[in-house]
């Protein structure tokens, strides 16, 4: 409960911020399409030849190598575009806090001047989120456990990475050792993630399901598929709004982080406590 009470906080905060122009979730929209049109380019020749599945342990080599080339591929691809765009956003952020009225042609000017090294970190995090899939793939529940426990290891220690690469414009293994020494530095050497976006994006899009259920119950299929599609588009919205205010937050921690200045709006104690 208390995590749910101060991530509603940090979202209320972050919300003044994105009130100021909305036009911003263009750019959690546009990703989201583009990670869909992605999805689909490998998705469907995958399915189409049969090839989707993970090489079982009498897979040969070379079909083990070809399917997680593809998937790397895939990874980077994707990686590029959500980090692109978050980028974008955090750096229209950086300038709305910073006193000045940034337009979202600057936002993506500012994530296309940093193209390179945006490159670079979706080829890092391709290759990490590979490492954690071949674990998975190779082992079942211990593959599965060790697996999760880097996955959130580095969730923590990359919090800042796009930050610092927007920010100090500085390559994707200096963003890494910057983004660690700035949580360690600021919250200590033990880091719990004191807010979770995902919990309150998950509580929220359960009344959408409870008035489907309802829908199906009291009026059968007919009246249940109407009532899924405003369902869809509350959650569609829902989730622009969660990945726009999620990446204004990790710009205002960095920001904290970096100077220990507190941005005009939020809340000292709400900001410090972020991480224990």
């Amino acid at each position: 409960m208390n995590k749910i009470s101060r991530t509603w906080s940090l979202m209320s905060e972050c919300w003044q911020i994105l009130k100021q122009d909305k036009r911003i979730l263009l750019f959690p929209l546009i990703s989201g399409i583009c990670c869909l049109l992605l999805l689909a380019s490998f998705a469907i020749p995958l399915y189409a030849t049969g090839a989707w599945h993970p090489p079982g342990r009498h897979s040969t080599p070379a079909q083990q190598v070809a399917y997680y080339a593809v998937l790397f591929v895939f990874y980077v691809c994707n990686y590029f575009i959500i980090t692109f765009f978050n980028a974008a956003i955090i750096g229209w952020t950086a300038l709305r806090l910073g006193g000045g009225r940034p337009t979202l042609a600057l936002g993506l000017r500012m994530a296309a001047a940093r193209l390179h090294l945006i490159i670079g970190w979706a080829l890092v995090s391709a290759t990490v989120g590979l490492i954690i899939r071949i674990i998975e793939d190779r082992s079942d529940k211990i593959g599965s456990f060790v697996a999760g426990l880097i996955g959130m290891a580095w969730t923590i220690i990359s919090f800042f990475v796009v930050p610092v690469l927007v920010l100090e414009n500085k390559g994707p293994i200096k963003a890494l050792q910057e983004s660690t020494s700035l949580l360690k530095r600021t919250w200590g050497e033990q880091l719990t993630s004191r807010f979770s976006f995902g919990l309150i994006f998950f509580l929220l899009t359960l009344p959408a399901v409870a008035v489907v259920a309802l829908a199906f119950m009291a009026g059968g299929v007919t009246v249940g598929i109407i009532a899924i599609v405003p369902a869809v588009i509350y959650v569609i919205v829902l989730s622009l709004v969660q990945s726009a205010l999620q990446a204004i937050f990790q710009t205002v921690l960095y920001m904290y982080a970096q100077s220990g200045q507190i941005p005009s709006g939020f809340d000292p104690d709400t900001l410090k406590g972020a991480w224990s």
